[in-house]
Order: structure tokens, then sequence, then C-alpha cells
């Protein structure tokens, strides 16, 4: 394949350990027509200095201000030195495959309906079970969720297929399509700015693909203290509700609110019960 210019981003606010892991394994993939970016988002833990140390050819933006992910990301794209065809946004709390770009950059090299890719991810504690092997949405009920979860059956997720929606975690994007779409909606602080995008995609007749040979392992939600945390629910809900104002039916949202209300509830009593659990 004819390698075409790819920028990774990585964005880091006080992650300074997790940041490097990350570059550290981007820079043992084999793609290599690629440049990468990493954004710190106002950091005051050495990130940027420990950066330019141990990675001195590695790109760096930033921010004065921690300015959130959607926004982050944004600001990181615009002042980028060198454009590129492509632009894959990588979580920095990740480790990835070494040939995990080329999978991502062919589907896009050679479907023109393809839009949006994204690798199949697993858990970093956990290496053999799966985090995300595609997305669903189901507005009506409230409902988005990462197809494969906690499965260990990796065989079941390796074909490839359509899904909708790409994960903020990794995805790869045409660099002039993710500017024409006006880029993350920043009204998202948290959750969700990867759905909206997948949803502005989707409307204007763009499809999103799983592909499952390319591999990341991500380590979730370690900014906001794992996986069951106040925190992360109240961010969540928050930023499902701007989702469903937005892209929901005007003429379903009583029914939608019920089952809003009903999952939010749901999932604030999970949090104590997983807490407890993990104790033991």
């Amino acid at each position: 394949m004819d390698e075409k210019s790819v920028n990774i981003i990585v964005l880091n606010w006080n992650q300074k350990d997790l940041s490097l892991k990350c570059i550290s394994s981007l820079k043992k993939t084999t793609y290599k027509n690629k440049n990468i970016i990493f954004i710190d988002n106002g950091s005051d833990d050495g990130s940027i200095e420990s950066v330019k140390s141990i990675h001195p050819d590695v790109e760096i933006i930033r921010s004065e201000n921690n300015l959130g992910y959607a926004a982050g990301n944004n600001f990181g794209f615009c002042e980028i030195n060198r454009p590129s065809k492509y632009t894959i946004f990588l979580n920095n709390d990740t480790f990835v495959d070494p040939g995990f770009i080329e999978p991502l950059i062919s589907e896009l090299e050679n479907n023109s309906h393809a839009m949006q890719v994204v690798p199949k991810i697993f858990y970093a504690k956990d290496k053999n079970t799966i985090w995300y092997a595609g997305g669903r949405i189901n507005l009506m009920f409230s409902l988005i969720w990462h197809i494969g979860i906690r499965s260990n059956k990796i065989e079941k997720y390796n074909h490839r297929k359509e899904v909708d929606y790409a994960t903020g975690c990794c995805f790869c994007i045409r660099s002039d399509d993710f500017s024409r779409l006006e880029m993350f909606n920043e009204g998202y602080k948290m959750y969700c700015e990867d759905v909206d995008l997948s949803l502005k995609i989707r409307k204007e007749g763009g499809k999103i693909f799983y592909i499952p040979t390319s591999k990341v392992w991500h380590h979730v939600s370690k900014s906001l203290g794992g996986m069951h945390s106040f925190s992360k629910w109240r961010k969540k809900y928050i930023s499902i509700m701007k989702l469903i104002l937005k892209h929901g039916s005007p003429i379903l949202f009583p029914i939608t609110i019920v089952f809003y209300v009903l999952n939010a509830l749901l999932s604030l009593l999970i949090i104590p019960l997983s807490k407890m659990t993990s104790k033991r």
C-alpha cells in the first residue's frame, strides 16, 4: 500500500506515565508515514518536559488550560504544523499493536463510503477481554452500548462490519472530513462527543466501520477513577441528555425521557454494588 500521511493525536492531562507508554507503543508501529502529535491540556506534572526528553521527535502542542476532550482535540488538530490526509485520535491511556494503523488506512483508501473507522479495543488489565467491538445507538430507549464488551470470545468479533458509532478512545478519519464536519462539538464536556460526531457522519450518508485486524488496549476510565464512579456517571448522563435533545425525535421524547430516567437510576445503583464487589 502506498502510505498516505497520518497524524496521530494523543491528548494528555496530568497522565505523564500513561502518555509516555502510549507514545512508546506508537513508535513501534510499522506504518512509516506517520506523525505523532502530543497535545497537553495544561498539565503540571512534567508531562511536556518528559515527552521532550524521551521523544524529541514528537510534535508537542500545549494548551494553557485543561480544555477537556472535545475542545482539547479540536485545539490540537487546528495547531498541527504538518497537515495529513488522515487523522487518528487516540486516548493517551492506551497502547497499540504494531500493525494497528495499516488496516484503518486501508479501509478508508479502498472504501469511498467509509468516513470513520475504528479498531478492536481490549482492556489493558485483561488483554484478551474485549472492551469495544463496535458501537450501537438507540436514542428512543436512551441506550448507547459497546458490542462485545467484557467478552473473551475474541474470534466471534473478528469480522469487519458497519457500526453505529466509533468510540473516541481510538478512531481514524480523513482530515478534510473532520474539518468539514466542524470537528468535535465542544458542548459535550466529557462523553458522547464521539457519538455526536458519528451521528453527524451518518446523517450525511457516511458509514462507520469496525476493523478487527486493528488492535488497541485501553486502561478504562483511568482519569475518572475507574470503571464505576459517580463522576463518570454524572458526566455520562448529562452528555446523553444533550445527545437526545440534539439528535432524538421530538415526537418520541416523552418515551425517551422515561427510559433515560430509568437507565440513569439503574446505572447509579450499580456504582456502590460494583465497588463492593471489587473490594472482595
